[in-house]
């Protein structure tokens, strides 16, 4: 299990690294188009709170701030927790190559759209094409640079001093 501890960590660095892209892109295209950032994140962590009975303390404006707060930061853990799953499939001849990088758009887009589709917070099938290029493209960005910085990083820890 000790040698699984080094792309544990890396995995985890990458997914930081594809967080931040994924991040990015998100605000770039909010940017672009005028849109105002997604309720998901908040609706998801609001939902799992009713599911199972826990509610925020503070009037209801505290509550929403911590919601959202808390939406984001869930985010980043599957964005981090992605990557050392990635980092740790990397230990099992992960290979470097396209096929890679898809896998990893795979994973990160059922990461972080399963919980969602499956607390009912979202339906894909009522997205419009907007809307799928809004998660296609961040999460497509979050691939490629999780797929880069595991390289690297793999690339690193085997190079001689």
């Amino acid at each position: 299990m000790a040698t699984l501890t080094p792309h544990l960590v890396h995995g985890a660095l990458a997914g930081a690294a594809g967080t931040t892209a994924l991040n990015a892109t998100t605000y770039l295209d909010m940017i672009a188009r005028g849109r105002p950032s997604s309720s998901t994140p908040h609706d998801t962590v609001k939902r799992i709170a009713e599911l199972i009975g826990v509610s925020s303390a503070g009037d209801e404006a505290k509550r929403e701030a911590r919601l959202s707060g808390m939406g984001a930061l869930l985010g980043v853990a599957v964005g981090v927790g992605t990557g050392a799953v990635l980092g740790v499939a990397q230990a099992g001849k992960w290979t470097r190559s396209p096929r890679a990088t898809l896998s990893a758009w795979v994973l990160a887009t059922l990461a972080g759209n399963a919980p969602m589709i499956g607390l009912r917070v979202t339906d894909p099938r009522r997205w419009r094409a907007l809307d799928w290029a809004a998660d296609v493209v961040p999460h497509a960005a979050y691939a490629v640079v999780v797929s880069l910085a595991l390289e690297r990083l793999d690339d690193r820890s085997h190079r001689k001093t």
